[in-house]
């Protein structure tokens, strides 16, 4: 077993140690999510905090992890004899991001519950990560199924499983941790609100910070079991305190002064439901008992605000986290502590796990950098506010720019316009039936969902068809020599269920965004249309990716991801001008497609194409830039790519230019007003209708 990296040696992230010890104090808090970009110590504190917690009493032999003193009455291994117990270490338990729902949870023996009666339970990694740490690394990659049971189980305390009417339970209380790097996707509103704590982490811009975390990873690496030793020490001391802490906790007093200023902070917040002030509550509760006090102070709260409150206030996937720390001041001052602690003996205060070592060099309360844990400065973005790298618009004309090359001589570069207000959209599908990845927009053969079939298991048992399965067994019951009531089963007569649910999808957007775009209202309603079908497609969980195109070429402004907002504000910052070089725009949709097809087979796109249909530069391709564009529109519409345009020509003169794109494209073209929720009633028929009827005609012609 290799060595792990001593917790008290990682540098600066005071507010990331902090967040894990205090739910090392009092796992109720209900556990860390951890937010940040790659290489900042994330994984590493959290795989380092297993050797800062106390060991557990276990009864020998059960899988469950019971304690001697108080074993779980409905413990599949139960009854257990009274008896002496046995010591280990708390267990730090990973939950990969491919793992299936039998992997968490456990599963049934479901042929051995058929053919003997029994109930054969294997455990799974909630059992093993009971008393424990339940780590989970890019928890936002993980589905979202097995987010809700991952989740239900740290809320009860327990977890179930239940297979075709035979059905366990057993305890499964963990601190649970999770870590994501928001460029890769965001968590559901929902359930960013079941982590107890939120901890942004960013890398020091301080160069003697830097070198600091260089020089110990490469002495770690180099002797690891030395480094340890030389961090023997201070990792004793913060395990003493972890357990003086514990055992404080419940002589801590949350007086009517903290409450209030909890209640009022989470109002003034307008934080939504209660689930904010009882870990608010608890979190103080848990920082009194780490600084070695019995009474919550003032101090406490605005801490657990900080810590508690900024991913609560996110209303949708484009707001920054973060808190406004002068209006929390505000509100905190408003309800003063009713009495100083005369003690004149400083505490040693929460800012990290010890009072030494170059690791407490951030200033204040923050991290590294300043700000809560690290935090960056502040974002900008379509829910960010304005701020001095936001400048106020000035006059169009102002804006406008020399044109340069890049234009290809169509016209001055206009400076980018904000979006206009987003507004819900309705559903975009993809006719068929696919087996992509587990979302919410098209019907898709899944794990989850309701049972269309049945067959035969392809490996692991998971979901039993009963009925097909006993169909099977029941004409070779006589040659099985049946002889009593019970049904003589094998491995041959099982059958899996099969299930159609909903899958998500790669939607690339093609955008627009050359000089006949350019009117300020048109281009800010554009940017507020295609905002609008990034909102829906970061509630049915697509991949997205955005191609822009104008000037000379096209553009693959961000790569498809799952970070809708990384679009959004690729979205936000992009200028307009130039000439139209439309089938620019469609050649490198086309070329995205096909490598996306490559890295991922069974995802299926959804082209989306912004446009007023123009196409007046042929770019580096030469040639009449009209037949370019319809011969590329049709090359995407042969390979059955579902498309959708979004018509956005104005004016009481028009040309009708989108419609034939679309019908080239063997799309349905709609207007900027048609992508309101209340006027698509029959657009995903017509995609379907427009589809289907685009491949029929190739079948007819390949024919």
């Amino acid at each position: 077993m290799s060595t792990p990296y001593p917790f008290t040696a990682v540098v600066g992230q005071t507010d990331l140690r902090l967040a894990l010890l205090l739910n090392a104090v009092s796992p109720a808090v209900g556990g860390v999510l951890v937010r940040g970009e790659k290489g900042t110590a994330k994984s590493t504190a959290v795989r380092a905090l297993s050797a800062l917690l106390p060991q557990v009493d276990v009864v020998p032999g059960c899988r469950f992890s019971c304690a001697p003193g108080a074993p779980d009455p409905a413990c599949p291994d139960g009854p257990h004899e009274p008896g002496p117990g046995a010591v280990r270490p708390a267990r730090m338990v990973e939950l990969p991001v491919g793992a299936s729902e039998d992997r968490l949870v456990g599963a049934l023996d479901i042929e051995r519950a058929l053919a003997e009666g029994v109930k054969a339970f294997e455990p799974g990694l909630l059992a093993d990560a009971h008393r424990g740490i339940l780590y989970v690394d890019e928890v936002n990659l993980l589905h979202d199924h097995l987010i809700d049971l991952l989740l239900d189980a740290a809320a009860m305390g327990a977890s179930y499983v239940e297979r075709e009417g035979v059905s366990v339970r057993h305890a499964a209380r963990f601190l649970l941790v999770g870590t994501m790097n928001p460029e890769e996707g965001e968590l559901r509103p929902q359930l960013l609100d079941r982590f107890g704590l939120t901890v942004e982490v960013a890398a020091s811009r301080e160069p003697a910070q830097r070198v600091e975390v260089v020089r110990r990873r490469l002495a770690y690496e180099d002797d690891p079991a030395g480094f340890a030793t030389r961090w023997a020490g201070d990792e004793h001391e913060v395990r003493a305190r972890v357990v003086a802490a514990r055992a404080l906790l419940p002589k801590v007093s949350l007086g009517d002064t903290a409450l209030l200023q909890i209640a009022a902070t989470c109002a003034g917040f307008e934080v939504d439901g209660m689930r904010a002030d009882i870990v608010m509550a608890r979190t103080a509760t848990a920082l009194a008992a780490w600084a070695g006090r019995t009474e919550v102070r003032k101090e406490d709260v605005r801490q657990a605000a900080l810590l508690a409150l900024p991913h609560r206030r996110r209303r949708n996937p484009f707001d920054a986290p973060g808190l406004d720390e002068d209006l929390l001041d505000r509100i905190l001052d408003e309800f003063p502590d009713e009495e100083p602690d005369p003690d004149p003996e400083p505490e040693p205060g929460p800012e990290g796990p010890d009072g030494n070592g170059p690791d407490d060099s951030g200033p204040g309360d923050g991290g590294p950098d300043g700000g809560p844990g690290g935090t960056p400065p502040q974002e900008s973005g379509p829910g960010a506010p304005a701020s001095e790298a936001e400048a106020p618009q000035t006059p169009q004309g102002s804006e406008q720019q020399p044109s340069g090359q890049e234009n290809g001589g169509g016209g001055p570069e206009q400076a980018a316009v904000r979006a206009a207000e987003p507004f819900r959209t309705k559903m975009l599908s993809v006719p068929g039936l696919g087996e992509g990845a587990s979302g919410r927009r098209s019907r898709a053969r899944t794990a989850h969902g309701r049972t269309t079939g049945a067959q035969r298991p392809r490996g692991h048992l998971t979901k039993l068809h009963l009925a097909a399965t006993i169909q099977a067994a029941a004409p070779h019951q006589k040659a099985r020599g049946r002889s009593g009531r019970g049904l003589v089963v094998r491995k041959d007569d099982l059958r899996q269920a099969t299930r159609e649910g909903r899958e998500g999808n790669l939607v690339l957007f093609v955008v627009d965004a050359s000089g006949s775009m350019a009117a300020r209202q048109r281009m800010s309603a554009v940017k507020g249309a295609v905002l609008s079908l990034l909102l829906d497609a970061y509630q049915r969980r697509d991949k997205v990716g955005l191609i822009t195109f104008r000037g000379a070429g096209a553009q693959l402004a961000l790569p498809p991801t799952s970070s809708v907002d990384a679009a959004a504000a690729r979205l936000e910052q992009l200028p307009t001008g130039g000439r139209t070089p439309l089938a620019a725009g469609l050649l490198t949709a086309h070329e995205t497609l096909r490598i996306e097809r490559l890295r991922d087979p069974s995802r299926r796109p959804l082209l989306v194409v912004v446009t007023d249909g123009r196409a007046t530069s042929a770019g580096a391709l030469g040639g009449d830039p009209r037949e370019l564009s319809r011969r590329s529109a049709r090359m995407l519409a042969a390979e059955g790519v579902a498309s959708v345009v979004v018509d956005c020509e104005s004016g009481p003169v028009r040309l009708g230019l989108a419609g034939v794109l679309a019908a080239d494209l063997g799309a349905p073209a709609v207007s900027l007003d048609g992508l309101r929720a209340d006027s698509l009633a029959g657009l995903v028929k017509n995609v379907r209708t427009a589809v289907t009827s685009q491949s029929s005609h190739t079948n007819r012609r390949a024919a």
